[in-house]
C-alpha cells in the first residue's frame, strides 16, 4: 500500500447556501490534483455546516430555565448552552468549563459538537452547529464529484473530538458516502493462525484522522484532503455504524 494524503489548496471561504460539491469541482479544475478511482475525499465539517446555513447568532437564542441553570454550573454562555441542549439527546458529563453530551446523531462530544473557532464574530457572537444529516451531505457531495470527474470515490465529512482516555484531539467521520465505516476482521487469523474474535477497525475514523494531519485545525485553511492508495472497501451504511450502542457504553 502506498498511502498518500493530498491537501486540496485554494478552497474559498464558504458562504451559506453554496453548493459545496460544485465549489470543489471548480477548485479541482484550478489545481494540480485530479480524482482517481478509490480516492476518499475528506471534507471538514465546518465548511459543510457553513454551506448548509448552520450558523446561529447567539443574539437570536433565548435560553430556557434549564439552560440558564446549567450555564451557571458549567460557566458557559446560557445561549450557547441552550443550543448544546437542543442538539443533544442527553448530558454525559458536566463540570465547570466542561459540558459533554450525546449528540442527536448518536456520538459523544463536547458541547454537542458546536464550534465557535474560525467563525466570523464581527457582527456579534455566533456558533456553528453540525449538519442536520451529515451522511446525506456526504452523499450529495459525492454525487457531484463522482459525476463531474467520472471517478468512483468515497466522501467522508470529518470533525475533531477528544477522547476520555487520551490527551489531544483526533478526527472522526460524522458523515460517510460510498466507503466502509468499519473493517470487520473477526474470523480472520493473525500471523500465528490464531482466530480473531474482536478485531473491528474503525476505518472511516482512521481516514479522518490521517487527513487531519494535513488539514490542520487552526489557520491552515485546508478544509479538504484526498486520501489515496487505500485498499478499496466500499460501504453503504453511513457514519452511524461507528457509534457504540448506548447499552455497550461502560463510561457513560
Amino acid at each position: 500500500m502506498n498511502l498518500q494524503i493530498l491537501p486540496l489548496q485554494g478552497v474559498p471561504f464558504i458562504k451559506g447556501g453554496e453548493d459545496l460539491g460544485s465549489v470543489l469541482i471548480k477548485v479541482l479544475e484550478n489545481s494540480s490534483v485530479s480524482l482517481r478511482d478509490h480516492d476518499v475525499v475528506v471534507v471538514a465539517q465546518k465548511i459543510v455546516s457553513k454551506a448548509e446555513n448552520r450558523m446561529v447568532a447567539l443574539a437570536s437564542v433565548t435560553p430556557s430555565p434549564r439552560a440558564q441553570q446549567l450555564a451557571i454550573n458549567v460557566d458557559k454562555d446560557p445561549r450557547l448552552v441552550e443550543l448544546i441542549l437542543r442538539e443533544s439527546i442527553g448530558i454525559v458529563r458536566q463540570k465547570k468549563g466542561v459540558l459533554i453530551t450525546r449528540h442527536r446523531l448518536g456520538f459523544v462530544a463536547a458541547n454537542s459538537g458546536i464550534d465557535q473557532s474560525n467563525v466570523d464574530h464581527s457582527n456579534g457572537e455566533h456558533a456553528l452547529l453540525l449538519p442536520i444529516a451529515p451522511d446525506r451531505s456526504a452523499q450529495k457531495i459525492r454525487a457531484t464529484l463522482a459525476e463531474q470527474t467520472n471517478s468512483n470515490i468515497g466522501v467522508i465529512i470529518s470533525d475533531s473530538v477528544n477522547r476520555p482516555w487520551r490527551l489531544g484531539s483526533v478526527g472522526i467521520a460524522i458523515g460517510v458516502a460510498h466507503t466502509a465505516v468499519l473493517d470487520d476482521r473477526r474470523g480472520d487469523t493473525d500471523l500465528f493462525g490464531r482466530v480473531l474474535n474482536i478485531t473491528v477497525s474503525n476505518r472511516a475514523d482512521s481516514i479522518a484522522t490521517a487527513a487531519l494531519l494535513v488539514m490542520g485545525e487552526t489557520d491552515e485553511n485546508i478544509p479538504v484532503a484526498i486520501v489515496r492508495g487505500l485498499t478499496p472497501l466500499d460501504g453503504l451504511d453511513g457514519a452511524h455504524r461507528g457509534n457504540r450502542p448506548v447499552e455497550e457504553d461502560l463510561f457513560q
